[in-house]
C-alpha cells in the first residue's frame, strides 16, 4: 500500500530503533531524563529559545501554550483553517476557556489588516485578547508557507498591541526547508513555538514546546496537569533526537516528491489542481464526476490510500515511507482511475 494519508504514517527506521532501545532513561517528571533533556536542549538550540519541553503531542503542546500564555475569559486570535481550532477537540474551550476570535485569509494566511479590524477595544463589556496564533506550514492550506515578512509585519502588530504570538510549527521544518530561512530565524517572532517530531521528521511520538525559560516552567506545570508527565520518556525521545538529526534535511525529497505527483495529476481528467500551489509536502485537489470518497476508494483498491477533506476534495501528503518509485507507480494509478470515471447525469444533475 502506497500511503499518503499523511506524514504520521512514518515509522521508525532500524537506525531509529537501535537508538531508542540503546537510550539511557531517567524520570522526566523529575526532569532527570538525560535523553530527553539533551532533545529538549537541542531543540531549544535549534530555535534559537532559551528553552524547551517534550510534548507526548502536538496537540498537547499547542493547547498547553495557549492554557500558559491566557486566562479563561481571555480571546485568541486564530485562523479559521487553523488545527488548532479545527482538529483539537475543542481544547482552546474545554482547558483554557478563551474565546476564539476567527480570522480569514487565502489557504490560512492572515493579514495585519485582517487582524486589526478584529481586535476588540479595551472594554469591559470585552473578553480582551492576548495571543496571535499562526500555523506554519498550514495543513488545511495545502502546506501553505507564510512568508517572513508577513509574519514579522504580524510581530510588530502583537507587540505595539501588547499582544503574545503562538506559533503552531508541526511542520515549520517542511517551512524551512523549502526557502532555506532556518528555523530560529520564524521563531524569533514568537512567544512560544511547537514543534513536532512525528510527522516529516519519522519519529514514533512526541512534540516540543519552546519559548523562554519562565515560560517554559509554567508550561511544564500544564503539561503535568493535562496528564503529560512521562517517566522513562527517552525512550521516545529518542527516537524524535535521531529524527531531528537526521531526517530534517531529507524533507526535500518529499517536496520533490509532491511536486512530481502533483504535476501529474493536475492533467488528469476531473481533477481541479493548480501544481504550482504545491509548496511543500501536503497536495490538496478538488474531484469532478463523482464524491470525493469514491474516487479515494478506488484508488485505495488498486493500493493508494489518500484522505477526503470534504466531499468533493482529496489530501495526498508525500512521506518518508513512499519513495520515488512508489510515486511513479502512484502516478499510474491515478491515470487507470480517472480515466475510468464516467460521469452520470445523476451527477450533473443531482
Amino acid at each position: 500500500m502506497i500511503d499518503f494519508r499523511s506524514d504520521t504514517v512514518t515509522k521508525p527506521t532500524p537506525e531509529m530503533r537501535r537508538a531508542m532501545a540503546e537510550a539511557e532513561v531517567g524520570d522526566d517528571v523529575f526532569e532527570d531524563d538525560p535523553t530527553v533533556n539533551e532533545l529538549e536542549r537541542y531543540t531549544a538550540e535549534i530555535l534559537g529559545k532559551e528553552a524547551a519541553l517534550y510534548m507526548a503531542s502536538g496537540t498537547m503542546s499547542n493547547q498547553v501554550a495557549i492554557r500558559a500564555q491566557t486566562q479563561p475569559g481571555d480571546e485568541i486570535m486564530i485562523h479559521e483553517l487553523s488545527h488548532v481550532y479545527l482538529f483539537e477537540a475543542g481544547g482552546p474551550a474545554a482547558l483554557s476557556g478563551v474565546m476564539p476570535k476567527l480570522l480569514n485569509g487565502e489557504r490560512g494566511v492572515f493579514t495585519v489588516e485582517e487582524i486589526a479590524g478584529k481586535l476588540r477595544p479595551e472594554n469591559v463589556h470585552f473578553s480582551p485578547t492576548k495571543l496571535i496564533v499562526l500555523e506554519n506550514t498550514v495543513n488545511r492550506g495545502a502546506g501553505k508557507i507564510w512568508s517572513i515578512e508577513r509574519i514579522a509585519e504580524i510581530a510588530d502588530f502583537a507587540h505595539e498591541h501588547g499582544l503574545l504570538m503562538h506559533l503552531d510549527g508541526a511542520r515549520l521544518w517542511n517551512a524551512s526547508v523549502a526557502t532555506g530561512i532556518p528555523e530560529a530565524e520564524y521563531a524569533k517572532y514568537f512567544d512560544s513555538v511547537s514543534v513536532c517530531f512525528s510527522k516529516g521528521l519519522g519519529a514514533p511520538v512526541g512534540s516540543a514546546l519552546v519559548g523562554a525559560k519562565a515560560l517554559i516552567k509554567r508550561a511544564r506545570r500544564f503539561r503535568k496537569m493535562l496528564g503529560g508527565g512521562m517517566r522513562q520518556a527517552g525512550i521516545i525521545a529518542a527516537g524524535a533526537l535521531y529524527a531531528l538529526k537526521n531526517n530534517r534535511l531529507r524533507l526535500a525529497e518529499d517536496h520533490e516528491n509532491a511536486k512530481i505527483l502533483a504535476d501529474a495529476i493536475s492533467k488528469m481528467p476531473h481533477i481541479e489542481l493548480d501544481p504550482d500551489s504545491v509548496e511543500t509536502n501536503l497536495i490538496i485537489f478538488k474531484v469532478g464526476g463523482l464524491p470525493a470518497q469514491e474516487l479515494a476508494d478506488r484508488l485505495y483498491e488498486r493500493g493508494v490510500w489518500v484522505l477526503t477533506t470534504a466531499k468533493d476534495s482529496i489530501r495526498a501528503v508525500t512521506n518518508l515511507e513512499v519513495n520515488r518509485e512508489q510515486i511513479f507507480e502512484a502516478i499510474k494509478v491515478f491515470n487507470k482511475v480517472t480515466d475510468e470515471i464516467q460521469i452520470t447525469p445523476e451527477i450533473l444533475c443531482p
